[in-house]
């Protein structure tokens, strides 16, 4: 099912370290918000949709945030590139240093572990589908929050291209909704 190509979505090649920003960006990583919680959550929610349709689509945007963990894990790993415990330690990173060195682990920009509870389901197609669209608004006012705090082309690239990323998903995920409350309203409508 799943095809791994060996180049990332989009390049990321950052050339300065910048401490502070791979904090934030942890956000993106194991929070909540993230990039992991949002494949997570489509990935088991494709399950429950009520057509091919819909699982492709829950199938295809899971997958794809995939690819997003793996830009994500790519920039924190650039930007914190040859950082000394002395530096971790001023970019408020010394916790991470003492739990995980300098290897990447799903937090968010606290330090708190990604958990499963950040994936939610419900068993509603459409409850699930109306999370979904706001999970991703979520996402793409996060990634706008993190482009409003550097000004680095190297980051403002992936980032820009992520936010993207987050409102085609945004209006794939209506579009759905919008067909399946089309398709199968009618159909309680005329059991009634």
């Amino acid at each position: 099912m799943f095809k791994y190509v060996k180049k990332l979505e989009y390049p990321v090649n950052i050339q300065k370290k910048d401490l502070k920003m791979a904090k934030l960006l942890f956000t993106q990583y194991g929070g909540p918000n993230g990039e992991w919680a949002a494949a997570m959550r489509y990935l088991n929610q494709r399950f429950t949709m009520p057509d091919e349709r819909g699982k492709a689509l829950l199938t295809d945007i899971g997958t794809e945030e995939m690819a997003h963990v793996e830009m994500i894990a790519a920039m924190i790993d650039q930007l914190m590139q040859g950082a000394s415990v002395e530096e971790l330690e001023q970019a408020s990173l010394t916790n991470h240093f003492v739990e995980y060195d300098h290897a990447l682990f799903p937090i968010d920009v606290e330090g708190v572990p990604f958990t499963s509870a950040y994936i939610e389901a419900t068993g509603d197609y459409l409850a699930d589908l109306y999370s979904d669209m706001a999970a991703e608004q979520r996402a793409r006012i996060t990634y706008e929050n993190l482009m409003n705090v550097t000004n680095d082309p190297d980051l403002l690239g992936p980032l820009s291209f992520l936010r993207q990323r987050e409102v085609v998903h945004f209006k794939r995920f209506q579009e759905l909704k919008d067909y399946y409350e089309e398709k199968y309203g009618k159909m309680k409508k005329e059991k009634n």
